[in-house]
C-alpha cells in the first residue's frame, strides 16, 4: 500500500489536483497539513505534530473528525515530518511513502525534509520515500543500476549525491557522466531525458534523483 503524508508547507506549492485524485488512499496529516487535508475534503487516518501552526478552531475540527491525534510539545527531539514518517512505517509498513508540502518556505525545514531518509530510523525505507510538489519529484537511491522514466511536464533531471559517491555514471542522458567520484554533496542539475527511459548507476553512497519543471519560464 501507499501512504501519503501532508506536511504544512506553502499551499501554493502543493499539486492539489494530484492530491484529490488520491483522496481514497491513506493520508497522515502533519501539523497544519492535517487541517489542509480536511479543507480539501480528505479525512486523514491520523494527525501528528506539535500543532503550533494550527488554529484553535482547526484543532477542534480535527478532534471531531480524526480518530487518531498524537500531539507533541514544540520542544522535542524529532521534527513533525519525522514523526509522521515514523508513524507511517510503524502502523502501515507501506510499499511507498509520498510526502507533500515538505518544500518551500523555510530553508532549514526544507533541508530537514530532504535529508530525512538518510537517518538511521528511515534508511531502510529510503528507496520507498518520495517528495512531491508542483515543480519537483524527488526519489532516493542506494547503489545499483537503474532505469528511470520521464514524467510529463517535468523536463529537467538532476542527480544529487547526498553522501560521498563512487562510480556515478549517466550513460544515456543529454549530458552524460562516466564513473564520477565525489566526497561532498553535489548536484548534477539541468540534465534532460533523451528518451522515455534513461539509465544511471553508481557503486557507493546515496543519490537523489529530481524530476523538475521550470514553471517560471515564459
Amino acid at each position: 500500500m501507499r501512504v501519503n503524508i501532508m506536511v504544512g508547507g506553502p499551499t501554493e506549492l502543493i499539486p492539489k489536483e494530484q492530491v484529490l485524485k488520491r483522496r481514497t488512499e491513506t493520508w497522515i496529516g502533519v501539523d497544519h497539513g492535517a487541517s489542509l487535508l480536511m479543507d480539501w475534503g480528505i479525512c486523514p487516518v491520523a494527525a501528528i505534530g506539535d500543532f503550533d501552526s494550527t488554529a484553535t478552531a482547526e484543532m477542534a475540527r480535527l478532534r471531531e473528525w480524526v480518530a487518531a491525534i498524537k500531539t507533541f510539545p514544540p520542544a522535542k527531539d524529532f521534527t513533525d515530518t519525522q514523526l509522521g514518517v515514523a508513524a507511517a512505517i510503524r502502523d502501515y509498513a507501506p510499499e511507498q511513502i509520498d510526502i507533500w508540502g515538505a518544500t518551500g518556505g523555510r530553508l532549514d525545514q526544507l533541508f530537514a525534509n530532504l535529508f530525512l531518509p538518510l537517518q538511521d530510523d528511515f534508511r531502510p525505507y529510503l528507496p520507498k520515500i518520495r517528495l512531491i510538489d508542483n515543480e519537483n519529484v524527488v526519489r532516493y537511491f542506494l547503489p545499483g543500476t537503474y532505469s528511470i522514466y520521464a514524467k510529463p511536464g517535468l523536463d529537467y533531471l538532476a542527480f544529487v549525491n547526498l553522501t560521498p559517491v563512487r562510480g556515478l555514471t549517466l550513460p544515456d542522458e543529454k549530458y552524460p557522466l562516466v564513473n564520477w567520484n565525489g566526497t561532498i554533496p553535489f548536484s548534477w542539475s539541468s540534465n534532460r531525458f533523451t528518451s522515455v527511459v534513461n539509465h544511471f548507476s553508481f557503486d557507493q553512497g546515496v543519490v537523489a534523483v529530481i524530476w523538475s519543471a521550470d514553471l517560471h519560464l515564459p
